[in-house]
């Protein structure tokens, strides 16, 4: 798994663990809906550390809290297109 793949299923893990729906989280976070689909999709190669501090107010949590998973220990290196 790489990193945007990792972020894609934080994301996921935490809207079903906060239970709230992608929706809800684009509200929430005030990022563009178009922005969060790219990220989401994995159109997005580097999503930003902005738009993750965005996505982690939107589920009330810290950076640190984001990123606290098993799922971030191991990445594969990214490729450079």
């Amino acid at each position: 798994m790489n990193v945007r793949e990792a972020t894609c299923k934080r994301i996921r893990e935490l809207c079903t663990q906060k239970r709230i729906t992608e929706y809800m989280l684009i509200y929430k976070s005030g990022i563009p809906p178009s922005t969060f689909k790219s990220i989401m999709n994995g159109q997005s190669k580097n999503p930003g550390i902005t738009n993750i501090k965005r996505i982690a107010d939107g589920f009330g949590v810290s950076i640190r809290e984001f990123y606290d998973s098993d799922m971030f220990d191991d990445l594969e290196q990214e490729d450079e297109d």
